[in-house]
């Protein structure tokens, strides 16, 4: 199943995220916008009903009253939303300006309107301050929304008269929800469109994953040395990149390594196999005798032992390199342990007419099993190698950072550009040298199957350790490094 396109989902949550701002800086602006509109509005009508309760206050009667109405009422004029009706000492209304039916409703016996119909409202003393607390809302007989101020006003003669001064809030609300209308239109409209730029510009910024993808892509068996090459590479991308054309360099030498490997097992157990079946057919060529064919089997059974060993060896070097190889690390004495091994070896090395003599003294910690495989591989190497008459010296030492193994041998130098690569599986400098039978060999030990010294090397790659060959006219040695415990 194909998954969700990473672009989309980005492009999603950017939306979202726009939305959710958008969401919040609208729902603001509109309350600071309510605000501001209504403390606009509650100080038009302190005003206006502070300084009409101020003229009425200026005026001797009710009768003043109306006669000067039209000074009253201009306190509110200029705004049609704004109303005023005052009422005199009786509760009658004497002035009326702009209602619209939207404040007191007339009495029902008489038709006039009265103190008695309007709403329950708060009436402010005529020798109170009028504040925006002063205000009260109400729904006027039309529906419509209206606050506004009731306050009493003591005209000269001592009588008291009343005064209504409301604004129509019709006009405020449809402002306001326009604005909001408007707000919602912009957030949508803007969410779409920061989608859909995300999106492309979210593309855009992949392009560079999809160039990786392309060219790694490229890279099959058989062109392993390709490697990702993308030009302008972000900088957040560069490390990936990196680390993909590192494992695809240590994928190349695996497989390198892998198929020169599988060559040289394959060349080499042919070799045993071909003797075998070549020493077949000569001795059913014809009637042999017993002897013969016991010298057949001896000869067969001997390139059987080769090739047991050489399967022995190629599994522990499979089982090496895997990451879950299991060491016993223990401490002990490599001079002591090297004097086992040279007994051990004592009988082959003097059917080899070679002279075996250990020095020297170290204290070294390492698995001892494999610690004496590698020792004896490189003895066994030794003695092959080592003219009649020769000498071969184990020697164990100590510095601050490593405990030092060696093991020196006379005979033929080995060249200088070998000596690094005598470490490979299956290698050999000369596999005509050879003064060793393979089924001399004890048990731990390789023969002659080209894998003893990379067994070595990987033997003291498990251990942290070092191994190197040094050969000069004098003698060859073969030195291994194992780090100090901390």
């Amino acid at each position: 199943m194909r998954g969700r396109s990473l672009a989309a989902a980005l492009a999603l949550a950017f939306g979202a995220t726009t939305l959710t701002v958008f969401v919040l800086v609208g729902s603001f602006l509109y309350v600071a916008l309510e605000k501001q509109i209504k403390a606009q509005d509650n100080l038009d009508i302190v005003l206006a009903a502070r300084h009409a309760r101020r003229l009425a206050e200026e005026l001797e009667s009710a009768q003043s009253l109306r006669d000067h109405s039209e000074r009253l009422t201009s306190v509110v004029l200029g705004n049609e939303a704004l109303s005023m009706e005052v009422f005199d000492p009786d509760g009658k209304r004497a002035i009326e300006h702009n209602i619209a039916g939207a404040l007191a409703a007339p009495d029902a016996a008489s038709g006039a309107a009265t103190v008695a119909g309007l709403p329950p409202l708060t009436r402010v003393a005529a020798t109170a301050r009028i504040t925006e607390a002063d205000i009260g809302d109400w729904t006027g007989r039309n529906g419509a929304p209206i606050r506004g101020i009731f306050t009493d006003a003591r005209l000269r003669n001592g009588d008291t008269a009343s005064l209504l001064v409301a604004r129509n809030m019709s006009d405020r609300w449809r402002l306001l929800d326009r604005y909001r209308d408007k707000l919602n239109m912009a957030g949508v409209a803007g969410v779409v469109l920061a989608m859909l730029l995300g999106y492309l510009l979210i593309r855009a910024a992949l392009r560079p994953l999809r160039d990786i993808a392309a060219s790694a892509s490229l890279v099959t068996v058989n062109r392993l040395d390709t490697r990702i090459a993308v030009a302008r590479v972000p900088s957040e991308l560069e490390a990936l990149v990196a680390s993909l054309n590192a494992m695809l360099e240590r994928v190349e030498h695996g497989f390198q390594r892998l198929s020169r490997f599988t060559a040289d097992l394959a060349h080499d157990m042919r070799t045993p196999l071909s003797n075998m079946r070549g020493a077949a057919e000569v001795a059913l060529a014809r009637p042999r005798s017993v002897d013969e064919y016991e010298t057949l089997l001896a000869s067969n059974l001997e390139e059987c032992d080769r090739l047991s060993r050489m399967i022995e060896s190629v599994l522990f070097l499979a089982r090496a390199e895997h990451p879950q190889f299991v060491k016993q690390l223990r401490e002990f004495d490599a001079a002591q342990e090297l004097t086992h091994i040279a007994e051990y070896f004592e009988g082959i090395a003097d059917d080899a007419n070679v002279r075996l003599r250990v020095s020297g003294a170290a204290t070294v910690t390492a698995d001892l099993e494999l610690f004496r495989r590698a020792v004896s591989n490189l003895l066994a190497n030794a003695i092959r190698y080592t003219p009649p008459g020769g000498e071969i010296v184990l020697d164990a030492g100590a510095s601050a950072e490593a405990v030092r193994v060696s093991v020196e041998n006379q005979g033929q130098p080995i060249p200088a550009e070998h000596l690094e690569r005598i470490f490979d599986r299956f290698y050999r400098v000369d596999p005509s040298r050879s003064s060793l039978p393979s089924s001399g060999l004890p048990q731990g030990s390789t023969g002659s199957t080209g894998l003893g010294l990379a067994i070595v090397r990987t033997i003291m790659e498990l251990h942290g350790g070092s191994v190197h060959a040094e050969s000069d006219a004098r003698s060859t040695r073969f030195v291994v490094k194992f780090p100090r415990a901390s």
